[in-house]
């Protein structure tokens, strides 16, 4: 053996003699046995032994725990050794036959890969021991060694097959298995429970805690510059405007670049390893020309050996086969990262959210937060993809043109010219569609508008402003899709100069070539290597503006980003928790809301003691509120400090309800303690309320408590807080919204002296007189100052302004009632109502989305498409025949005409391109706007009970994710898919045109890329809808927990509600992960069918070197390189469309609803000025709530005159509100009718009805926008009138004090006016419609007592001659009323005047008698 190697004798040491007539120079060729016994053996062994000691280094420092050692690993590792003694005593007996003489076993193999085994079995057991599952480090080591030991094998079988005379040998190609999930997925429906638990360092526990700390120090650094540069401004001076804005610019600027430092530092080593993939990935795409320029000379010599043809076929096989598998090792590693950059950018604004400060949370919605973490999340995920196309495109088409140059020489420069002139266009076209951004900010507009009108609803319903809604959103959506039609016009320009490049860069370089010198021939080996270097310049080139245009779209997201995660916080030292002899302390304090605005407390000095009771009395809008969110820290603190002492629970004036069971609302995160549990129940009054709901305390409560009654919500929410035994209790008002007797009970039972919170600090908010008397202390709150304190006594014998309050509203004194419970609406659970549908993608969608862009552009499309591929393969084949031009005294004939002919063919493809962009973008935008015009109908006209069923998050998602999905997605998908479906028919018809063999490979394959792409289709389908469904939730929880903040703040929650963010976050991911496994799955699949296209065009233009001619060759050969990535596409975007269509389905959805009737009656004959008089009549009238539940009312007739004035009580749960919504219509009628002046109201249209009477509801809701439109929406009435109603709902002095007085903007939900002033604003509505019906419905639960007064006696004069329904809130206000209805359990139990009722000794007398007033 080392004679043969070249060692037997001293002169011919070391020499081992290349013997090339053996291995290139043949008919035969072969590697020499002494290669094969060295350099073939050692060279994996040199990798494993070279790389060990990093691979051990890094293994040491990454320990993720030790794996037990299994029955499999114990099999493997005595396999293992098994290998290792078949190795040691390898004899070539095995492979000879029986009559040949046995060779004695080479020497020099036997160690190295004894001691390669060896090393690798012990490092398979130090990967088990550091909990190593995978390992590439071995996988490489495995798949070189079977690469070096199939030449040695190969020659063995040779041998044998000499010995033994076996001329041929059939091998059988194995397909790899389809991935389980797919399998599963394509025969049955996927359920949650059949997809993988996330791998631990993908789940948001891990990424965040990582990243989290990073951030904050980030945060901290930012926060010091600012300081820096705000103390550089001199001392009482004031920057220009201008600097103001610049020095905004620069922080949000900073904030975005600060994040990006942030998420690379954390998964930027990850990314990397993708990276050295892709550069693996252009070393082998780069490969490839030069093969097929060997492929080519070899054609062209007519005496080569057939073995070098095949060779050839067969590299540019292998080499296209491993370009696949590190392409998508790249994508799965890009996609990877991008999840956990979702997952950690999502995790650090719901963080945010539970921390912001209240100046911060004005100036950033629930809809901008929303779509903070839909959409600009997505644009972070995007720029992770296709970031490196940034970097590494510019590499790409510079190695390109190097190698053109050595192919055509100088002419190369041409195409640079060329690729010159394509940049700048682009760039300009990249530039202008980046300042068309304003489309993001229109859609945040909408979303933001959508949100509030879903937050309120029932508030449009009842005074029939939808139409005026309606028309605002599709004011933005104009405007959003005036702004997306221009971007679509250029980016269509775009793709149509880069589709075009590869011609255009041809054109240039040929015609220059041909031209300046006649000299110059284009053959086929210059034609068609140069066109499979353009094919490769095409995607860097088309990469790189669409990498730059999503780099420009996540620098603007991480800016919104960065300036959200950057907002100011709620200072942790805004309250201290010192332990004090008193329960809460303020000492000298003055607060705001903002930095920059005026105090809304000065002079704040206040002392609870321990133990005690202090009630807060005021005006509205005299600061109690605001007292009570300076003690939990939510304010900013100008000067003074706050000091609490232990534990805080707090009831916000309007209850915070999550959408869960009773029960968890009441535990909130505790352990139950039932015997507590049930007299908490009981003592805040709530056990006959769950004796009425349908799952009792297990019923799920809807969004912001839907499916309760004002009352229940708010006791709930007391529940909440009394449930948890905390040291200081902080009550805003929760008395307010329940029934006198309740209000009574629950005051002697939780809050009085002798209630559960008796030796708990209670500092109570109250409008109520008489529980001031059982107070220890009491403040009394004057325009943010605390004007008097002391006890009941001390006060009233000062004979101060709270004295003569006192004197003058004695008998007044506040009783409440309540809304009758919505149990009948109760649900036993909530949640997504839409199925996940796991059936087929169906037809239907498919039809409905090209139905409405209209035949009439779907046609011309199919013809554009036709006619642009057309061009494009008939200028190839001309290129193709000029190839092959004969060449006569070295130069070819009529170059110029063939240039022209090129030329005019290139153009007319160039020109097609953009007709079909165009033309798809229009089309696109036509479906969007006809699709989001009938969600946005549907919604609107759908009744009530739909909103108390749908989470709002499932709404939003559908106008803010769906509606963005047919918008961008569904078009770019079908431009791509077309243009990618007719290049590949281009394809094969170039192929079968050159070798017509080629049908019988094309064909099946054909067959297996139909069939993995239907088990793909099947199971991607599937996995999109269950993350659709899952991404729902998160909207809902984010929307629940910056409505509930400060609750979840004063309650120290937070832990526990990022908890249940994280688990939806993951829950979602576990959707989202196996979908971008499976596409990676189906495309290295697929790519390898595309790779078995040009293994059949090489491998039959060898076969046929002598009938076919270079050019035709070429032609088939670059053409069928480009299948691989064009099923790549086809596939990518075929799915995209897939995916995306299910929007269309959830979009359309809610067309199939339940609808409310017509708003309005064609042909109506209902007189303008109906009702003249305002009677109602009740003539054997039920209500259902839902069919199959109990009757909320049952055959109630009742007549009411003109001009009456009815109160409406009972207990909760009568029916009172219920008697509202009959006459509303809000729900219709099961049986019976009203009559209003004589018209049967079921006869008439919704909006003909609800404008013509007025309600002031419970709920006093607001909207983002003007003063004057949140009055007014339709223009109808003139500021005069306006003026006049603001001054008879006492708001004349406050509008005029604003800034912009009736254009002052309200913020979301209004929640830059107390509760109280909201309260008025809907008195105010009133009086500006002032219609001959009013209903009042707990109109003045939110204000105080002297302001109800002044309500009340507005109500009695400016109302004094139309009929008003009150739902009695307090018994005073309906003593003067004309009649009084009782309810009792849908009856009415008593009717007639208070007197007589009085006389009577009935129900109403016992309520009386309960309210004292009697």
């Amino acid at each position: 053996a080392i004679s043969k190697c070249g060692f037997g004798n001293f002169g011919q040491q070391y020499t081992l003699r290349s013997d090339w007539n053996r291995t290139w120079y043949t008919d035969k060729p072969d590697l020499t046995e002494c290669f094969q016994n060295t350099v073939l053996v050692w060279f994996p062994c040199f990798y494993l032994w070279l790389l060990a000691p990093f691979y051990a280094l890094k293994l040491y420092c990454h320990d993720c725990g030790c794996i037990r050692i299994s029955t499999l690993c114990t099999a493997k590792t005595v396999s293992g050794e098994g290998r290792k003694q078949h190795i040691c005593h390898a004899d070539p007996q095995h492979w000879s036959s029986p009559g040949v003489r046995a060779q004695s076993p080479p020497v020099l193999p036997v160690h190295p890969r004894l001691h390669g085994q060896v090393l690798a079995i012990c490092i398979i057991q130090l990967e088990r021991i550091r909990g190593c599952r995978s390992s590439i480090f071995l996988f490489l080591f495995w798949v070189l060694a079977v690469v070096c030991s199939l030449v040695p094998l190969r020659a063995k079988i040779q041998l044998v097959m000499y010995e033994e005379g076996v001329l041929n040998l059939h091998t059988q190609c194995i397909i790899a298995v389809p991935l389980r999930l797919v399998v599963k997925g394509y025969r049955t429906p996927l359920e949650a429970g059949d997809l993988w638990n996330l791998r631990e360092e993908d789940t948001s526990d891990k990424i965040i805690s990582d990243l989290e700390e990073e951030w904050t120090t980030e945060c901290a650094k930012l926060q010091q510059q600012e300081k820096t540069m705000a103390a550089g401004v001199a001392l009482g001076t004031r920057l220009p405007d201008q600097a103001q804005i610049l020095r905004k610019l620069q922080k949000e600027q900073s904030s975005g670049f600060c994040l990006l430092r942030t998420l690379a530092r954390n998964f930027g080593p990850y990314f990397l390893t993708g990276t050295m993939c892709i550069i693996f990935h252009d070393f082998f795409m780069f490969a490839i020309p030069q093969v097929l320029s060997l492929l080519l000379g070899f054609m062209n010599e007519e005496d080569a050996p057939l073995w070098k043809g095949y060779f050839y076929a067969t590299l540019m096989f292998l080499l296209s086969c491993l370009q696949s598998l590190f392409n998508h090792q790249y994508m799965y590693t890009c996609f990877t990262v991008g999840m956990r950059v979702k997952t950690a950018v999502m995790g650090l604004v719901y963080r945010k959210s539970l921390v912001i400060n209240s100046a911060s949370r004005r100036t950033c919605t629930v809809g901008e937060i929303v779509n903070l973490v839909s959409a600009d999340t997505q644009k972070l995920m995007d720029f992770v993809v296709y970031f490196n196309a940034v970097w590494l495109a510019p590499i790409e088409i510079a190695l390109c043109l190097f190698f053109l140059w050595q192919h055509l020489g100088p002419s190369a420069l041409a195409g640079i010219a060329t690729v010159i002139l394509i940049f700048p266009l682009n760039g300009f076209i990249a530039k202008k569609r980046s300042k068309l951004q304003v489309q993001m900010k229109f859609m945040d507009g909408r979303i933001k508008l959508m949100n509030e009108i879903l937050n309120g609803i029932k508030i449009l319903k009842f005074y029939a402003w939808e139409k005026a809604f309606l028309e605002q959103v599709l004011g933005y959506r104009e405007k959003e899709l005036k702004a997306l039609k221009k971007s679509q016009i250029l980016y269509s320009i775009s793709i149509a100069s880069f589709n075009s490049s590869t011609f255009l860069i041809a054109f240039a370089m040929f015609g220059v070539y041909v031209l300046i010198d006649d000299k110059n021939v284009l053959d086929a080996q210059k034609v068609f290597v140069s066109m499979a270097l353009i094919n490769i310049l095409k995607t860097p080139l088309s990469q790189l503006p669409f990498a730059m245009s999503t780099t420009m779209q996540a620098i603007v997201s991480l800016k919104r980003l960065g300036k959200y995660l950057c907002s100011e916080e709620l200072k942790d030292d805004n309250v201290a928790k010192a332990p004090l002899s008193t329960g809460v302390l303020i000492d000298n304090g003055t607060f705001s809301w903002t930095k920059e605005g005026p105090p809304c407390l000065k002079r704040i000095n206040v002392c609870v003691p321990q133990g005690s009771l202090v009630a807060v009395v005021g005006h509205v809008g005299s600061g109690k509120s605001s007292l009570l969110s300076a003690m939990l820290g939510e304010t900013e603190k100008r000067s003074g400090s706050v000091s609490i002492k232990g534990s805080v629970a707090y009831v916000p004036q309007q209850a915070w309800i999550q959408n869960a069971t009773v029960q968890d609302n009441v535990m909130f995160g505790r352990e139950k303690q039932k015997t507590w549990y049930q007299r908490v129940l009981d003592a805040c009054a709530l056990l006959p309320d769950l004796e009425i709901l349908p799952a009792g305390d297990s019923t799920e409560i809807g969004e912001k408590g839907l499916n309760l009654s004002g009352g229940q919500k708010q006791r709930v929410s007391l529940a909440r807080a009394v449930y948890r035994k905390a040291d200081v209790y902080l009550l805003d008002d929760p008395l307010s919204a329940v029934d006198a007797h309740v209000g009574q009970h629950i005051f002697d039972k939780v809050i009085g002296p002798k209630g559960v919170l008796r030796d708990k600090t209670r500092v109570l908010v109250t409008h109520g007189m008489s529980f001031l008397p059982q107070a220890d202390l009491i403040l009394v709150l004057v325009d943010g100052e605390i004007t008097e304190s002391g006890s009941y006594q001390e006060l009233l014998s000062r004979h101060g302004a709270f004295a003569d309050f006192i004197h003058t509203f004695a008998s007044n004194d506040r009783k409440e009632s309540v809304t009758e419970t919505a149990a009948q609406r109760g649900r036993t659970s909530l949640g997504d109502t839409n199925s996940t549908n796991l059936q087929g993608m169906e037809l239907e969608m498919y039809m409905e989305y090209f139905k409405t862009i209209g035949m009439a552009f779907i046609i011309p499309i199919v013809f554009l498409y036709a006619f642009q591929q057309g061009a494009s393969l008939a200028y190839n084949y001309w290129l193709s025949l000029w190839a092959d031009e004969p060449i006569v005294n070295g130069t070819q004939v009529d170059t110029d005409m063939k240039l022209a002919v090129y030329g005019a063919l290139g153009f007319a493809q160039g020109i097609a391109i953009f007709g079909t962009t165009v033309a798809i973008s229009v089309g696109g935008i036509i479906a969007s706007r006809h699709l989001h015009m009938d969600l946005l109908k549907n919604v609107l006209h759908s009744p009530m009970s739909f909103f108390e069923t749908t989470p709002s998050g499932n709404l939003l998602n559908r106008f803010a994710k769906e509606i963005d999905a047919i918008d961008c997605m569904i078009p770019d998908g079908l431009k791509m898919m077309l243009g990618y479906l007719f290049k590949l028919m281009e394809v094969c018809i170039i192929v079968m045109l050159a070798t017509p063999f080629a049908a019988v490979v094309i064909l099946p394959l054909a067959i297996l890329y139909a069939f993995v792409q239907s088990f793909y289709v099947a199971t991607s389908c599937q996995l999109r809808r269950l993350e659709s469904v899952s991404r729902s939730p998160i909207y809902t929880h984010f929307n629940e927990t910056v409505q509930g903040a400060s609750v979840i703040r004063a309650f120290g929650e937070q832990h526990r509600f990022i908890v249940q963010a994280n688990k939806r976050i993951d829950f979602n991911q576990t959707s989202y992960f196996p979908r971008f496994v499976a596409t990676r799955w189906l495309a290295v699949n697929l790519e390898f069918v595309g790779n078995g296209v040009v293994l059949a065009a090489a491998i039959l233009s060898v076969m046929g070197k002598d009938t076919l001619s270079p050019g035709i060759v070429g032609l088939a050969v670059s053409h069928s390189l480009q299948v691989t990535g064009i099923l790549s596409w086809i596939v990518r975007s075929w799915t995209d469309v897939e995916n995306n269509i299910v929007s269309v389905e959830r979009v359309k959805e809610y067309a199939d609803t339940a609808k409310e009737a017509v708003w309005t009656v064609e042909g109506s004959s209902l007189p303008l000025a109906w009702p003249q008089t305002g009677t109602i009549e009740f003539q054997d009238y039920g209500l259902q709530y839902r069919k199959g539940l109990d009757w909320a009312l049952k055959g109630i007739t009742l007549k009411i005159q003109e001009r009456e004035k009815v109160g409406i009580v009972g207990r909760t749960g009568a029916g009172k509100s219920s008697l509202a919504l009959g006459i509303f219509r809000i729900l219709e009628a099961a049986k019976g009718e009203i009559y209003i002046d004589g018209v049967n109201i079921a006869e008439i249209g919704l909006h003909d009805l609800r404008s013509r009477i007025t309600i002031i509801p419970q709920d006093p809701v607001l909207f983002s926008g003007s003063l004057r439109m949140n009055l007014d929406p339709f223009n109808t009435y003139t500021d005069e009138e306006i003026w006049s109603s603001l001054e008879l709902a006492h708001l004349k002095n406050f509008v005029s004090n604003l800034p912009d007085k009736l254009n002052y903007e309200c913020s979301e939900g209004g929640e830059n006016l107390s509760l109280g002033q909201r309260q008025l604003v809907c008195l105010a509505r009133a009086l500006l419609r002032k219609t001959k019906i009013l209903v009042l419905d707990e109109a003045t639960a939110a204000v105080d007592l002297e302001t109800d007064t002044l309500i009340q006696s507005t109500i009695r004069q400016q109302f004094e001659d139309c009929t008003v329904l009150t739902i009695a809130h307090r018994l005073n206000t309906i003593m003067d009323y004309t009649r009084v209805i009782v309810m009792d359990k849908g009856h009415i139990s008593e009717m007639d005047s208070p007197t007589n009722l009085i006389s009577n000794r009935g129900q109403f007398y016992r309520m009386c008698r309960e309210a004292r007033l009697v």
